[in-house]
């Protein structure tokens, strides 16, 4: 894994998609990483470090984003997604501590769920 987070989400920004779309594109990558990861332990346990740190970056801009005093979204849904971050923050390390395959499936899935909310909801007009 040679990219970080930061740089896979501005090569992806370079295309005409909307910010949504890219952020779902973002999640099921990294959940995508995360699962190749989980499917064969044996034989990609290696790639375990880079999949994670990916998924920790990608999220660390979502706080950062969400929290940041330019956010336009409402309190409410900062707060929640705020929370969510630090949810995966602490299981990310958790998975670090003690790695443990099926210990992947919390994060693959707030990813795919994450990123079929993002691809199914409408922007506010």
């Amino acid at each position: 894994m040679q990219h970080s987070a930061a740089h896979a989400y501005q090569q992806v920004g370079k295309q005409t998609v909307s910010p949504r779309v890219l952020e779902a594109n973002l999640l099921s990558r990294a959940a995508a990483q995360l699962q190749m990861v989980r499917d064969d332990w044996d034989n990609r346990r290696h790639e375990l470090r880079d999949a994670l740190l990916f998924n920790r970056k990608l999220w660390n801009i979502f706080l950062t984003s969400v929290t940041g005093e330019s956010s336009q979204l409402p309190d409410k849904l900062r707060e929640n997604i705020a929370n969510l971050g630090l949810f995966v923050m602490k299981q990310t390390v958790s998975m670090q501590d003690s790695p443990v395959p099926a210990k992947l499936d919390t994060l693959i899935n707030i990813n795919r769920e994450l990123a079929a909310g993002l691809r199914a909801s409408r922007p506010a007009e």
